[in-house]
């Protein structure tokens, strides 16, 4: 091998060609370069040359997200109808290639790219995961696929879905010497998708590849990753879709990149070409002539883990560029942004269908479900076994993305239904609990074990609230978990499990007899003992629904802001506290007449929107949604 550079030879070297770019301050100029692991092959990869320039409209499939939709409006790329929501005609869809309004005006199709995309804020929100570090292994290829697929989760569905590289590294059998492709990787996620850190995580002593039981229900699923050879294929795409995956030459003065634009410096004996790298372009900006990438050799590296390498540098525009879309989030990754009786599932074209159970006046239950494209409504059939006694509480879980959910009986028990996806039939999960339940129980798959255990709390007779949980593993069991709280007036879909202490507390609301709301959380990490919180409202007689919402979660790490609706003299309140924050519960709004209660609240595939179905006086359902300019009355969803 030549000789190692040192700091100081590196700024010699680009100092000496004037180089738009700089090393480490802080690396004194004895201090060597550090040899970072690559791993990249391009066998596999096509040259972008060889790629045909694709007629982007017609390979793009629908988008949720109202900020991509309207972009690929504006760049001329939407061919089938695509659908925004509406303030005028509330949550109906309306065309794009329609009228706005009768004479208005369309936006000028083939309209330019962007002179600059930068994923990692675009339009004042944040969509790339944290910088990882593929600590020395050959596997920047398993870091760059895993990488888009994260990003692409995010921009398609709005949640944070921190992805598994060791389980598309472990799961190909590689091991940690072992170089690949991101096309390779893209394939396999495509064939048999990709789980989460905690179902298997990413290691470097070449272990066995044994992820959780659980594991076909708790991956991201993808569609076949698309080939982008054109430059103006790839800024596109960058545009209108998201980042791509890329595979270009490394020289050994790129280990010492600190900021600027990257321009390889004249080979040398210390200047050395080490090999191929694989990374993820987050943006591009024509000012700079640079494409902004995200590398995997920790935020210690470049710009906190990211680089300009300008346009043609290092091969990085002699390979095709590789693009995924219509990713398909997992119920694990959207555990905590929905409650009550509604949730997304990844059902449909579009992979963000709702769907919604109500207790019908026979006791039975209804099965309501929304095309996540035309956002029409349908009624699925009846289930339970006619001993409904309140709304139900539904979570989607790993079970295979079974849906189920869990309701009070009319015998003061509470009784657990399942959609079983593989035979596609509710299927009678038995009745269980306390003898005395008296509420709306919260109801989710939590943190602990793999599968994750079952947790519900739900209002007993004697002013209290009772946690039960199941072991999901056999015989599986409902376990009494103990009573706590005192003076509890309602139970409701408000029991979450944040991402506070290291496993993960679990948090709900309660009513209390006084009419104001009590937060309560389980310190996981000293006893599991439940504590109380805050008292807030007033005037509350119904059952709250809360989440663990985007707003406030900068990151995967992060935790969002807890949102909760409850119905209060014929209307909606709504309710949040600032997480990152004073920590303080704040109202927000009120909307909506003649409300006797809030079902479900979720925030889904829709522009970071939060959406409420609220029980009307009348026995009908009512849809409300929120976007950036405030709440919408939607449609009559049916009766409950």
């Amino acid at each position: 091998m030549p000789n190692q550079f040192t700091a100081g030879t590196l700024r010699d070297h680009i100092g000496g060609v004037a180089l738009p770019w700089s090393a480490d301050p802080k690396l004194a100029d004895n201090a060597p370069i550090a040899t970072h692991s690559l791993g990249g092959d391009t066998k596999n990869l096509r040259r972008a040359t060889d790629v045909p320039v694709l007629d982007l409209k017609q390979i793009l499939l629908p988008a949720p997200n109202n900020f991509i939709v309207t972009r690929r409006k504006e760049l001329g790329l939407v061919v089938a109808p695509a659908f925004i929501r509406s303030p005028i005609l509330g949550p109906l869809q309306i065309a794009l290639d329609a009228a706005i309004s009768p004479g208005a005006a369309a936006p000028a199709a083939g309209a330019g790219v962007a002179t600059a995309v930068d994923w990692r804020v675009r339009w004042g929100w944040p969509w790339i995961t944290t910088v990882q570090d593929q600590d020395g292994c050959e596997s920047c290829w398993a870091f760059c696929a895993t990488a888009v697929v994260e990003s692409m989760a995010r921009i398609e569905h709005f949640v944070w879905s921190k992805r598994s590289e060791g389980d598309v590294h472990d799961g190909m059998g590689f091991k940690c010497a072992n170089g690949g492709d991101p096309a390779a990787a893209l394939n396999w996620i495509a064939s048999n998708g990709i789980c989460d850190p905690a179902c298997y995580p990413w290691r470097t002593n070449d272990p066995p590849y044994t992820p959780t039981a659980d594991r076909s229900g708790r991956t991201v699923k993808i569609s076949p990753h698309v080939e982008l050879g054109s430059i103006d294929d790839q800024k596109k795409w960058l545009d209108a879709v998201g980042p791509l995956g890329v595979t270009f030459s490394v020289y050994h003065d790129f280990d010492g990149y600190a900021t600027g634009v990257y321009i390889k410096g004249p080979t040398s004996p210390t200047n050395y070409f080490r090999g191929t790298h694989c990374v993820c372009i987050v943006g591009y900006d024509d000012t700079k002539q640079a494409w902004l990438i995200k590398n995997s050799w920790g935020t210690s590296w470049g710009m906190s883990g990211y680089c300009w390498i300008g346009y043609g540098q290092a091969d990085i525009d002699s390979w095709a560029k590789l693009g995924v879309q219509g990713t398909n989030t997992d119920p694990w990754t959207k555990r905590r942004v929905h409650n009550g009786s509604m949730i997304e599932s990844g059902d449909g074209a579009a992979h963000d269908n709702f769907e919604l159970l109500a207790a019908s006046p026979g006791g039975q239950v209804v099965h309501y479900w929304r095309d996540g494209v035309a956002l029409t409504w349908n009624t699925a059939g009846l289930i339970g076994a006619n001993d409904a006694a309140v709304c139900p509480t539904l979570t989607g879980t790993t079970y295979n993305r079974n849906f189920e959910c869990v309701y009070l009986t009319t015998g003061k028990r509470l009784h657990h239904f399942y959609f079983d996806q593989s035979g596609q039939k509710w299927t009678d999960g038995g009745v269980f609990g306390p003898t005395d339940a008296d509420g709306v129980p919260g109801f989710i798959q939590g943190n602990y074990g793999a599968p994750g255990n079952f947790e519900v709390v739900v209002h007993t007779a004697d002013g209290k609230l009772n946690h039960w949980w199941r072991l999901n593993g056999p015989p599986w069991t409902w376990n009494d978990g103990g009573r706590f709280g005192s003076n509890i007036a309602l139970s409701g879909a408000s029991l979450i499990q944040s991402h506070y202490g290291s496993q993960g507390n679990l948090e709900l609301v309660a009513v209390l007899n006084s009419g104001q709301m009590q937060h309560w959380w389980r310190d996981d990490d000293s006893g599991n003992i439940w504590k109380p919180g805050l008292i807030f409202g007033s005037g509350i007689v119904s059952p709250p629904c809360m989440i663990e919402g985007q707003y406030g979660a900068s990151d995967e790490n992060h935790i969002g802001n807890f949102e909760l609706c409850v119905a209060a003299g014929g209307q909606v309140q709504h309710w949040w506290r600032d997480n990152q924050g004073d920590m303080q519960w704040r109202t927000s709004a009120t909307f909506g007449s003649n409300v006797q209660a809030v079902t479900a609240l979720i925030e889904g595939s829709y522009g970071f929107d939060l959406e409420v179905v609220a029980l009307r006086t009348d026995g009908q359902l009512q849809h409300f949604w929120r976007d950036g300019a405030g709440w919408h009355t939607g449609p009559v969803i049916g009766a409950a």
